[in-house]
């Protein structure tokens, strides 16, 4: 394949993927206009369209989509194995990227990566905060952080945190105005701090199991967030109730600024795991992280 030809399909793998010529074009520290030059002549030599484009947005043809499916892991494949050389390096190096929640990257992975990134100094890890149940392949994630029932059976997982219990909890303030939910039912009438969740594009249904019977309560309120941190201060704030895990709103219940209601309706869930695809553990950078971050108990 000639040279050109490799750097053409690189281009157009950016701005498939990217879906935008300026987020592709600063990727590959290329001018748009050059990146769109680049494309074209693709599609010329090929005699087909690639890309549709919009004023507003650029998406694969059908055919544009075939390409992508079938060359895009080709390449992150070579990416991976120019990885994995660093091995022969002094010291290991490479750019790891992580999704996961808020939560686990504030209490889980910023703890253990600390020690970590000071005796790697040439690994580089991103980490991206989302809540939506990403496709790390097609995302080009190298990693994601979930719950142990969330992560998709086709996945390597390690385990990387203890079990997480789940609270519901309100301000005395609020509760000051109106009575204590009694089961999860209750919760209807009430007003509360919602979780909105990405991928699916509604609230979180909050999740409840006693004796065997599970409940997904849709709950309703004023305030409507994408992270738990704003949700555990409108709640300390008297704004509604919310369902956060236990240790985050632990010391507020402590502190007699939450109070907790429905403990029995709150069982523990298996803890947080790394997930990744099967072809990441040829990187020796990936792989001492993954050693870094797993859960080895009290």
């Amino acid at each position: 394949m000639p040279r050109e030809n490799v750097n053409d399909l690189l281009a157009f793998l950016a701005v498939a993927r990217e879906q935008s010529f300026t987020k592709a074009a600063a990727k590959l520290g290329v001018s748009q206009s050059a990146l769109s030059h680049t494309v074209r002549q693709l599609e010329e030599r090929l005699g087909i369209r690639l890309l549709t484009r919009t004023t507003r947005s650029v998406s694969p043809t059908d055919a544009g989509e075939r390409l992508l499916r079938t060359i895009g892991p080709r390449f992150d494949e070579i990416e991976t194995e120019l990885a994995a050389l660093s091995e022969f390096r002094d010291k290991p190096a490479g750019t790891i990227r992580i999704t996961a929640t808020d939560y686990a990257i504030d209490g889980l992975l910023w703890p253990k990566l600390q020690p970590f990134l000071r005796a790697y100094p040439d690994i580089k890890v991103e980490l991206i905060n989302n809540y939506g149940l990403s496709d790390i392949v097609a995302e080009r994630y190298d990693a994601g952080v979930r719950l142990g029932e969330q992560v998709a059976k086709d996945m390597i997982s390690v385990r990387i945190g203890p079990d997480v219990r789940f609270a519901v909890v309100g301000a005395p303030s609020y509760f000051a105005k109106h009575p204590l939910p009694e089961t999860p039912q209750d919760l209807i009438g009430h007003t509360c701090v919602t979780l909105r969740l990405p991928t699916h594009g509604g609230i979180y249904a909050w999740e409840f199991e006693k004796d065997g019977h599970e409940l997904r309560v849709r709950v309703d309120g004023q305030l409507v967030f994408n992270g738990i941190f704003h949700i555990l201060n409108a709640a300390v704030a008297g704004f509604g109730l919310a369902h956060m895990p236990e240790d985050l709103a632990q010391p507020h219940i402590e502190e007699g600024r939450l109070q907790r209601v429905l403990e029995d309706w709150c069982p523990s869930w298996s803890g947080y795991h790394l997930y990744y695809p099967s072809r990441r553990q040829s990187s020796p950078a990936f792989a001492l992280l993954v050693d870094a971050l797993r859960y080895r108990g009290k």
